[in-house]
């Protein structure tokens, strides 16, 4: 095995959730309104730090896609999966974009909320009830 080249962006970055790898600046981001198995999903123009798997056909709500699952370099979890070629004409515009699940990646407003390791919806008490 060869040593792990990890790529570092500048700016607003979606991360994976598991080990925090960049995958993706905010101004690549197409499109919020996509679901897959687990809950939301994003579409992107580009992404980085994740490896492709076979290509393969999948029937979904807009019709046959072929895709490949994409893999983060780092962790090797499925984060989503890149759309190699989409077979109504509607859908084409997707072809050679990635999706990222949202629910396997965190962004930077994730982590401003969970700083100090409070949740996002922790609120403190003076003590002065």
């Amino acid at each position: 095995m060869g040593r792990l080249f990890i790529c570092y962006l500048e700016g607003r970055v979606y991360s994976c959730k598991a080990c925090k790898a960049h995958l993706a600046k905010v101004d690549e981001l197409v499109s919020k309104s996509f679901h897959c198995r687990h809950g939301k999903a994003y579409l992107f123009n580009d992404v980085v730090n994740v490896k492709s798997g076979p290509k393969e056909d999948r029937l979904m709500t807009t019709g046959l896609h072929t895709v490949a699952d994409i893999y983060c370099n780092k962790c090797l979890q499925v984060v989503g999966w890149k759309y190699e070629v989409a077979f109504e004409k509607s859908q084409k515009y997707k072809e050679g974009k990635f999706i990222l699940e949202r629910a396997k990646m965190t962004d930077a407003d994730d982590e401003r909320r969970t700083e100090g390791g409070l949740p996002a919806n922790h609120l403190e008490s003076d003590g002065e009830d």
